[in-house]
């Protein structure tokens, strides 16, 4: 399973014009993509490690800490918006068309990004998501810019 992870100042995603998840202020922005192998384990993994990833500084929530980016979304309640993106698994080494061969059927994704959204929800985390499949506009102020790839 692999991530992007942003630090974002708002985003939102849309699908035909429609807003389907927001959020205003401090969070993440998760892209996940899954391949052939990952299962149940690797979301919850992959979403214990982005929820608790210490990204933010002491600005961004009324703590005080020791360290500028001691601070993760978990420990601020921060909202996250997540959303699917096979794309990260895009091989282009051979040419210049990439190919989806590592990226999972949508059989295989569709309930493992589920899975990451409903283990980010037993952490307690405020989670909006986009729509799997869909054809969705992202937009988000990456704050930072801090972007991290994750991989379980």
């Amino acid at each position: 399973m692999r991530a992007v992870v942003q630090r974002a100042d708002g985003a939102s995603v849309s699908v035909g014009g429609e807003i389907v998840g927001s959020f205003e202020g401090p969070g993440l922005v998760i892209l996940v993509a899954v391949t052939h192998d990952d299962d149940a384990a690797s979301a919850r993994r992959l979403a214990e490690k982005a929820y608790g990833l210490r990204i933010f500084e002491p600005r961004h929530g009324a703590r005080v800490a020791s360290d500028a980016r001691e601070l993760s979304a978990s420990d601020l309640g921060l909202p996250l918006l997540v959303i699917s993106q096979f794309t990260l698994y895009g091989d282009t080494r051979k040419g210049r068309r990439p190919t989806w061969d590592a990226a999972a059927p949508r059989a295989v994704a569709e309930p493992l990004v589920d899975q990451v959204v409903a283990s980010l929800r037993d952490l307690g985390a405020q989670v909006h998501t986009g729509r799997f499949g869909a054809d969705m506009a992202v937009r988000l102020t990456n704050d930072g810019p801090f972007t991290i790839l994750l991989e379980t």
